[in-house]
């Protein structure tokens, strides 16, 4: 292997990462009509789990208490991320609701570095997604204010989620302490999924696009990002996780058919710049995409 393709490799899995998730969020909207929003999510976490309990293999001894705290913490805000998430998308194109979604990690990371330019950034990020979310120029009682609202919280809880997911990596190794929290999750989630869904509308083509789903949103970005942080600078990969709300909107234009005009792109670029400043001078984990 030469050195152009040693120094490549771990870009390209980012970015192939970042792609699997947006398109599989691309998917998941076009489910979430059919089934639900919470049926959508439990369809996708139940069908992740039993995959990566068998990738992961994780041990359920030899852990401490505050390990398990920090397992239920992290569940509990992936079932919360998912699920607010997943219910914008009923409500929201996919490029708007990443957009509204990625202040929470914007705003995280700018918290912790406490530089002025970082706080000027996440500024005009909010400037950027009041143009996308349309703000500024539908009127007041137009805007999907329920589906900003759920964006928004999906936003916060990626915060929250990122904060603990920090936490049980220092407890537990590489995808051990996810599969756990996701055990967690699938727990909260399912129960509410199946009670909200029609199960005559459960095909086999369903699970076949949830089983997707978890590949394009779990399994392959997280196992592609944990790959390319050995090699690659955290700055690096925090300017590349920039790039997730152009690639939802791209995902949406191609999966859904949903565009963007002038103003919304004006916007999501605002986003985009703010982020690579800021989450480019930070240090992100793997686990940090929802």
């Amino acid at each position: 292997m030469t050195t152009t393709t040693r120094r490549s490799t771990p870009l390209l899995l980012v970015l192939a990462a970042i792609v699997s998730v947006q398109f599989g969020g691309a998917l998941a909207a076009l489910l979430v009509p059919v089934i639900g929003p919470i049926a959508t999510v439990a369809l996708r976490l139940g069908l992740a789990v039993l995959i990566l309990l068998v990738v992961a293999r994780p041990r359920l001894r030899g852990h401490s208490r505050r390990a398990w705290w920090a397992v239920l913490a992290f569940g509990v805000s992936l079932a919360l991320m998912n699920s607010t998430f997943y219910a914008s998308l009923e409500r929201l194109p996919i490029g708007v609701a990443v957009t509204i979604e990625f202040v929470g990690p914007l705003a995280l990371s700018a918290a912790l570095s406490r530089r002025w330019t970082d706080s000027v950034a996440v500024l005009a990020a909010l400037g950027g997604v009041a143009l996308i979310s349309g703000a500024l120029t539908v009127p007041w009682a137009e805007l999907d204010h329920v589906g900003i609202a759920f964006a928004a919280s999906a936003g916060a809880f990626w915060a929250a989620y990122i904060v603990c997911s920090q936490r049980v990596g220092r407890h537990f190794e590489q995808l051990e302490g996810l599969t756990l929290a996701m055990v967690v999750a699938s727990v909260l989630v399912i129960p509410a999924g199946v009670a909200t869904v029609d199960l005559s509308r459960v095909t086999a083509t369903i699970v076949a696009a949830g089983a997707g789903i978890a590949l394009l949103s779990s399994v392959i970005p997280y196992s592609f990002e944990l790959l390319a942080l050995r090699h690659l600078d955290a700055r690096v990969f925090g300017v590349l996780l920039s790039l997730e709300p152009a690639t939802a909107a791209l995902a949406g234009f191609l999966v859904l058919h949903q565009t963007l005009d002038g103003l919304q792109l004006v916007g999501m670029t605002l986003v985009v710049v703010a982020s690579a400043i800021v989450m480019g001078t930070s240090r992100p984990r793997a686990a940090d995409i929802g």
